[in-house]
């Protein structure tokens, strides 16, 4: 449970206001007990799951499921009766499209119901070891055996995971949102899983301190858009569902924000200048970002491009 609430408080620093000074207890995430889970139909027996968390991917074969990431911990029983409303099948595999905990925070009990859950090793490794949060520094402490991934994969090509009538290509994009990431293709359904190195409507974050870095995130755009067409619907791992206009436009933010930051750092300014210097504030808008968003996301920026 430590583990959920800090990667809750992690998230929420990329979308609420920072902690006033004197306020000492820091929040502690959202009320489970009020979630319900949406569900969409993307065709093709395929579907994003909606909850607390990360988006959720769902392929239904004619045996048994692929999921694309398990939200937070105590969502656990929505999204296993979410699914179960679209089909009885077991569940096979769990796919952590990184290792944040409001993407991997439902592995212990998706495993204990039967699936096998598989990653990028660097997601096992981050796990067991535990982290550091990039835009907090709160430690996130070691994950249990039961709560880390059983199947993973080295180097940039992943395994493709079958079951009857269904398959999902896994592949890494290098050094991107995290030094982790995993892309899920559904080849049958022209559905794309990006995890977080693609967020929809809002400022992504890069956990320098994890292996991810921006430059890495605008190479996993580039390769997406060379082969997505305008029929493809793409999961993001945050915000509502997407399709190829809305990638090329968060790539082209992407490179706009990298070279206004380049060009700062070009220039000897030092991360108190740059907050100073608000950057990206005509962009702060239509990206939903307050005051600490936009800050956290120019420390991402500079911190990719500087460190």
């Amino acid at each position: 449970m430590l583990r959920t609430l800090l990667a809750a408080t992690a998230l929420a620093c990329l979308a609420t206001p920072a902690l006033s000074q004197g306020q000492a207890t820091p929040p502690v995430g959202p009320d489970y007990s009020k979630i319900a889970v949406k569900t969409t139909d993307l065709g093709h027996r395929t579907y994003m799951l909606e909850g607390a968390g990360g988006n959720v991917t769902v392929a239904v074969g004619d045996d048994g499921i692929i999921m694309v990431d398990g939200q937070f911990a105590p969502m656990h029983d929505k999204l296993k009766a979410a699914i179960a409303a679209i089909s009885p099948l077991p569940i096979k595999y769990l796919v952590n499209t990184h290792h944040h905990g409001d993407h991997t925070g439902g592995n212990a009990a998706f495993a204990a119901d039967g699936a096998v859950v598989v990653s990028h090793v660097n997601v096992r490794n981050y796990l067991a070891a535990g982290t550091t949060v990039n835009t907090t520094g709160a430690k996130v402490p070691p994950v249990p055996q039961a709560g880390l991934p059983s199947q993973t994969y080295d180097g940039l090509t992943g395994p493709v995971l079958e079951v009857k009538g269904r398959k999902a290509v896994l592949m890494h994009p290098e050094h991107a949102h995290t030094g982790g990431d995993t892309y899920v293709f559904f080849a049958d359904a022209n559905v794309l899983s990006t995890g977080d190195t693609f967020v929809n409507g809002r400022y992504p974050n890069s956990d320098w301190l994890n292996g991810g870095n921006i430059k890495g995130m605008i190479a996993a755009t580039d390769t997406y858009l060379s082969f997505v067409n305008d029929d493809t619907k793409i999961v993001p791992g945050h915000g509502p569902l997407g399709n190829k206009t809305d990638l090329t436009a968060f790539n082209a933010m992407l490179k706009l924000t990298r070279d206004r930051m380049l060009a700062l750092i070009k220039d000897g300014k030092s991360e108190d200048d740059i907050y100073a210097a608000k950057p990206y504030a005509d962009l702060d808008g239509k990206y939903g970002a307050n005051e600490q968003a936009a800050k956290n996301f120019m420390r991402v920026m500079y911190h990719s491009l500087k460190d």
